[in-house]
């Protein structure tokens, strides 16, 4: 086994800013291999890490250390793009042409992955200029990942991202040989690609092996022999690590006695919440009826259908995930169970009873000169949570609003600051229905802990659109999905059968266009010089081609998704076997899908020059 080399190593780096230290003597290695996790709190340090790490920042003392022609890339959150078009953002660098992206497996798979070669109506000749903060962060994410690299410095990257890109996100870095560290508050993700966690809190770095589920393991044992101070964090670790430990069988490098000791932590923990209980509750503040949808069809403002003949009912206490590919109508469906957004045809019917609390992605539009605290009372200056009552500056400290930041007018807030501080106020106003459109946005882990413990004991229909597929499942008793097709589909299998849906549409589509190995590209039109029984030759030859090429893209999709599910350590257990003859059929597809390739664009040559 070859020796892992050392890519960057940190030695007693201090960094502050003003009077905020954020690194204070640390010492730090990255080595090929290692696929890393950054965490920690919003403004604990884990940006500036990433910054420091790729050489884009100073530190104030210590020294940092880069292997000799290191080929590293850093994709930050404020992504600066180089060329005028998509296209040349992602592919000059490489020193390819626009249309010379088809021919090369990596790059194709990249754009399709992300979803970049159909952005806009122009796919990769849409300019710059007028792309979204979403889909800037998407090329720029695809400008580093079709390089071939050492080590990739990635800092949020699941934003903007729906599930199913997540999810080839994850299944693409787990195929790379590169290195990788990543800043991520997406726990699925974290979970499967990381084996190694670094922690950033009150200026250093903790190191612990594993993803998120190692790290939940070693931080409720810190927490537990932690003192009265901790006790608050202690608590909400344990109810998280009682989930884990009761849901599917955790994912754990950690040895058996770690895991018996964690288990007797928890052992006295209830469950995170009673759902006979909560339905009873939520029953007797609703009613009967909550929000109803009867033959009601959806559509854009142009007239496009997004849901026809829809006949949907919430009952009280129900926790609903809506999941779906960007542009399918989450957002416009949520709209329409708030009542803000008027039904092409049918009805919408709302009980007398509902009180709706709506998060949505736009930033409330507040008062800057008002302290943070005061656009809490706004609302309300106590809420009931459960069986527990908080005042508004209770409430704002679980969201992470420490007593002096409570102070800070609302216009100093960062935009993570403000999308807590709309969140806060939403559940302050104490709804019976909650409909929250992607929650997670610009949140840390704990403050997603705090979230969910909140909602844990929060009486009412809940309906939340989500990338994170670990918040579906942590807090979602149903998913339904949007797949385009006019329908609303209920999803027994959760996210799983959601990706296996999607997977299926996918080879569909290709074997219907019987061109997705070329990115879309049609074969050429009959060229003067042939005849026509030639011509009919060179095409039947070319489609006979693109079919093989499509059945294999779908079996080299599938063991990619084996590799991912056989990556992940079962009971503490890696099946090395099983890995290598996963990666060795994964090879050998790959290398006989790229000699089709290599045939399909002679052929084609041919039929477009007559055959010269």
């Amino acid at each position: 086994m070859a020796i892992p080399a050392n890519l960057i190593n940190l030695e007693n780096v201090e960094k502050s800013y003003g009077l905020k230290t954020l690194l204070d003597k640390v010492s730090l290695g990255v080595n090929s291999g290692d696929r890393i996790g950054v965490v920690g709190l919003n403004g604990g340090g884990k940006s500036t890490l990433l910054r420091i790490l790729s050489g884009a920042d100073t530190v104030d003392a210590g020294r940092v250390s880069h292997n000799n022609d290191l080929r590293m890339a850093r994709v930050s959150q404020d992504v600066q793009l180089v060329g005028a078009t998509v296209g040349a953002s992602v592919l000059e660098p490489l020193g390819l042409q626009t249309y010379e992206w088809a021919s090369d497996p990596r790059v194709r798979e990249v754009l399709h992955g992300l979803g970049v070669a159909d952005l806009g109506d122009r796919g990769l000749d849409t300019p710059v200029e007028g792309l979204s903060g979403g889909e800037r962060r998407r090329v720029g994410l695809a400008a580093a990942l079709v390089r071939d690299l050492d080590l990739l410095i990635l800092d949020e990257p699941t934003n903007h991202l729906d599930v199913e890109g997540v999810q080839w996100l994850a299944s693409h870095l787990l195929s790379r040989r590169c290195a990788l560290v990543v800043v991520t508050h997406d726990r699925w993700f974290l979970d499967t690609v990381a084996n190694h966690t670094w922690e950033v809190h009150d200026g250093v770095v903790d190191v612990y092996d594993g993803g998120y589920n190692d790290w939940t393991f070693a931080r409720a044992e810190r927490a537990r022999q932690a003192d009265a101070a901790e006790q608050r964090r202690a608590n909400l670790a344990r109810k998280e690590l009682a989930w884990l430990r009761r849901g599917a069988p955790a994912r754990t490098s950690k040895p058996r006695y770690r895991i018996e000791a964690a288990e007797a932590l928890i052992r006295d923990v209830p469950a995170p919440r009673d759902s006979v209980e909560l339905m009873s509750f939520a029953t007797r503040r609703l009613g009967k009826k909550v929000i109803e949808l009867e033959d009601a069809t959806i559509a854009t403002p142009d007239g496009r259908p997004l849901v026809e003949d829809l006949t949907w009912r919430l009952n009280p206490g129900e926790r609903i995930g809506l999941v779906g590919v960007n542009g399918s109508g989450k957002t416009t469906l949520l709209r329409t169970l708030a009542g803000e957004y008027p039904l092409a045809a049918g009805r919408r019917v709302e009980g007398r009873t509902v009180k709706i609390g709506w998060l949505r992605q736009e930033l409330d539009d507040l008062d800057p000169t008002r302290r943070l605290l005061d656009a809490v009372e706004d609302v309300a200056t106590r809420v009931q949570i459960g069986d527990k009552e908080l005042t508004a500056s209770q409430m704002a400290e679980r969201l992470g609003f420490s007593a002096k930041r409570q102070r800070t007018p609302v216009g100093d807030l960062s935009g993570g600051e403000r999308r807590r501080l709309q969140l806060t106020r939403v559940l302050m106003a104490e709804p019976n229905v909650l409909l929250l459109d992607e929650p997670t946005n610009d949140l840390d882990i704990d403050t997603l802990q705090e979230l969910e413990s909140l909602l844990d004991g929060w009486a009412g229909t809940l309906v939340v659109i989500s990338h994170d597929r670990y918040l579906i499942e942590r807090i979602c008793d149903s998913t339904w999905a949007l797949f385009g097709d006019g329908d609303l589909t209920n999803l027994p299998g959760g996210i799983t059968q959601y990706l296996e849906r999607r997977a299926g549409q996918a080879a569909a589509e290709n074997r219907h266009t019987g061109n997705m190995a070329l990115g879309g590209a049609e074969a050429p039109r009959q060229t003067q010089g042939l005849s026509a029984q030639e011509d009919r030759a060179l095409t039947k030859e070319l489609n006979a081609l693109e079919r093989r090429m499509s059945k294999l893209q779908g079996t080299v999709d599938d063991l990619n998704r084996q590799l991912a599910e056989a990556a992940a350590p079962q009971d503490g257990n890696i099946d090395t076997a099983l890995l290598a003859d996963l990666d060795a059929r994964l090879t050998a597809a790959k290398d006989e899908h790229d000699e089709l390739e290599m045939t399909w664009l002679e052929v084609a040559e041919r039929r477009e020059t007559g055959g010269a």
